[in-house]
């Protein structure tokens, strides 16, 4: 009989109260894979075949909206799921009200950079995982207030940090002596990855009845991924660097990417339709990721969503970028100025415009002049000595923000000036970030004041589930401090750097731990809420397996939104 080997993932639910939603499986053989809603929506596709897995993206059709249904999938017309044994809730697909209805909340959570949690049992080393801990609330409480859509920005497997299990399975299969050592080397090994993090039952669950949108950073890939030309160059002669970017990218483009798009992208992909219609679509994909990493600027992994009167702009900062020294950007130019047109077509049609990007575009004040001198630097301003220092401080210190991008930083700030001018102005315009293991609010200021009522916030949450060591700490909690601004001004003087068109300073945080961010978005208004997973503890007072007794802890509740003339009642 055919197995469920990974999934449901409930991805693409229609915003605009079209009825339509999918789902995306793998399974343990090729088949005929099937949703079925209790309200008779449903729909089936056939899997198809990557480098001997087998996966579908199921479409689902007819679904009421306003409501929600209980799913249930079917592989060759045997019940997978829900499992006969489970103790989660079913899962239900939620179809928001159409257009015209009475306007609702919409809730957007998201976070970043997320280990696999170990199994039940064995004790959490870096705390208990914020996904886990809300799919034990939900589970719980099917009343709970409940995220409308999942976002995450980045990290959703590590390729070059894996877990003692993974690191297991590597070393059955070749020699872990042997360069990249205990990292991913290829395709298959990153479905070792996606396997580890998704059957995770809690999350498994989670993703089935939540849906989500994903973007990669580095760690999808490696860390510091196109850091620099040199950096790229260096990895580039690596005998075994061809083969695990090969796999990065096919693999995200199975696991991540095809669950962004909505039907009608996906009618019109042409990969996507030529790898369904092969019998073994590997070469294809193959084929179609070397280009990608030969010319990034060839594809688009941005994508668009709208959910009612909310707009969301997922930008790649990672395979976009352009690293040539003298025109180094964090976007081609092609990506830019799709970004630009997204932002700005039909800005009377949505009410708050959210911005997600892996990397914060504002970071404390004395990191951002740190990497905006170290990029100085290393265009040679200063001569080929100091920009060999600089490369090298650039990889050492992971100074690769926007602000490592002085250019597309401006570009990025001078579009949301535009966004926010006018009558067509949003509420809010939000730059949804992660990466830097951290949470907190910063808020800009443009030189000269914007002149809208439009509320601009940089809202960074990170991590999902990871360490947070306390160097780091330290160095984030300096990098807002009076001393670490007075001291990136330095450095910014002394690389001849311009003072950037906007100021900023946080106006909530630094948090650390395992947490989340919620967005609640109704009307012209919108309120963030961070939590915090805090681990309980077992009976005999002793840490065990936290996952169970831990609890999302409210650390921050605030409306960012204030009331103007256009506000809703």
């Amino acid at each position: 009989m055919t197995g469920l080997r990974v999934g449901p993932l409930l991805r693409y639910v229609d915003g605009e109260g079209a009825g339509t939603a999918t789902v995306w499986v793998e399974a343990d053989r090729p088949a005929g894979a099937e949703v079925r809603c209790a309200d008779g929506a449903g729909g089936a596709s056939r899997t198809f075949h990557v480098a001997g897995h087998h996966y579908a993206l199921i479409p689902v059709t007819g679904l009421t909206p306003g409501t929600a249904t209980p799913y249930e999938v079917l592989l060759d017309g045997h019940r997978v799921w829900p499992p006969e044994d489970t103790r989660f809730p079913p899962s239900t697909i939620r179809s928001p009200a159409p257009p015209g209805a009475a306007p609702g909340e919409l809730r957007v959570s998201f976070g970043s950079c997320r280990w696999a949690s170990p199994p039940h049992g064995e004790p959490d080393p870096v705390g208990p995982d914020a996904l886990d801990t809300l799919a034990t609330r939900l589970a719980a409480d099917p009343a709970a207030p409940r995220p409308d859509v999942l976002l995450l920005l980045g990290d959703q497997v590590y390729a070059d940090e894996t877990s003692k299990a993974t690191r297991r399975r590597l070393a059955a299969r070749r020699d872990l002596s042997e360069a990249p050592g205990a990292e991913v080397a290829d395709y298959e090994e990153y479905t070792h990855l996606y396997d580890e993090s998704w059957t995770d039952p809690d999350v498994r669950w989670l993703l089935s009845t939540v849906p989500s949108c994903m973007i990669f950073d580095d760690h999808d890939l490696i860390d510091d991924w196109n850091t620099s030309a040199s950096w790229l160059a260096d990895m580039r002669a690596l005998p075994w660097w061809q083969e695990r970017v090969l796999g990065g990218l096919m693999s995200y483009w199975v696991y991540q990417h095809l669950g962004n798009l909505s039907p009608a992208e996906l009618a019109a992909d042409e990969l996507y339709a030529a790898v369904r219609a092969a019998p073994d679509g590997t070469e294809l994909l193959r084929a179609f990721a070397s280009e990608a990493d030969r010319d990034p600027a060839g594809v688009r992994w941005s994508y668009r969503r709208d959910f009612g009167r909310t707009r969301l702009l997922m930008v790649d900062s990672r395979a976009a970028r352009v690293l040539d020294e003298q025109r180094r950007a964090m976007l081609d130019e092609d990506e830019a100025r799709w970004v630009r047109e997204q932002a700005l077509t039909d800005r009377d049609a949505y009410d708050h415009l959210l911005i997600g990007t892996s990397l914060p575009w504002l970071l404390p004040p004395f990191i951002h002049d740190l990497e905006s001198w170290d990029a100085a630097l290393c265009r040679g301003g200063h001569g080929p000595r100091w920009a060999r220092f600089g490369e090298r401080l650039r990889r050492a210190a992971d100074l690769e923000h926007w602000a490592a991008f002085p250019e597309s930083f401006e570009e990025l700030a001078a579009l949301i000036a535009e966004v926010g001018a006018g009558d067509a102005a949003p509420a809010t315009v939000c730059v949804l970030s992660g990466d830097v293991h951290h949470a907190y609010v910063a808020e800009p200021s443009w030189q000269g004041g914007s002149g809208t009522d439009t509320r601009v916030v940089q809202l960074t949450c990170s991590p999902v589930h990871n360490s947070v060591p306390a160097v780091m700490r330290l160095g984030f909690r300096f990098g807002w401090s009076g001393a670490g601004r007075w001291l990136g001004r330095a450095l910014a003087r002394h690389g001849r750097v311009a003072p950037p068109q906007v100021t900023w300073g946080r106006t909530g945080g630094p948090w650390f731990g395992n947490q989340l961010m919620t967005l609640t978005l109704r009307g012209r208004t919108a309120g963030l809420t961070l939590e915090r997973a805090r681990a309980g503890r077992t009976g005999d007072g002793q840490t065990g397996d936290r996952r169970a007794a831990a609890e999302l802890v409210v650390v921050e509740e605030r409306t960012l939104t204030p009331r103007d003339a256009r506000a809703a009642p």
